[in-house]
């Protein structure tokens, strides 16, 4: 596997850790697509992306959601914003933004999949956006 900004330090900063600079509520393990530990820079481009995804089950499921917890360095620069989004089967169906500096509780995060039955793909993404 290459080595690359969201898979340097899996298992100490990244993937699925108990995070050292980020509160969990239920004391669980969670899923780091960036960085826990401030300060650690990687230069990266827009577009560029980590995701985690899985297929599951949505028979009789009304709703898909995901707590988060974006934290935006300060020195990202101007015009660029970090975006979170599900995806069920590859399309964006909820997204939430952060701009440097910045640090967001997302807790509304879901996707309405109702008139879904079957296995389907439900992804998190984290991607790098030009913003205006």
């Amino acid at each position: 596997m290459e080595l690359d900004a969201f898979r340097s330090r899996l298992g100490l900063g990244q993937g699925r850790i108990r995070p050292l600079n980020a509160p969990v509520p239920s004391g669980d393990n969670v899923f780091v697509l960036g960085e826990d530990e401030p300060g650690r820079y990687f230069e990266l481009e827009p577009g560029d992306r980590a995701e985690v995804s899985q297929q599951t089950d949505l028979t009789d499921v009304d709703l898909v959601r995901a707590a988060l917890r974006l934290r935006v360095p300060k020195t990202l620069s101007a015009g660029l914003a970090w975006e979170v989004a599900m995806l069920v089967d590859g399309t964006k169906v909820a997204t939430a933004t952060c701009k440097p500096g910045c640090t967001r509780v997302v807790s509304d995060l879901a996707a309405n999949v109702s008139k879904l039955a079957g296995l389907h793909t439900v992804a998190v993404r984290l991607e790098l956006l030009a913003v205006p």
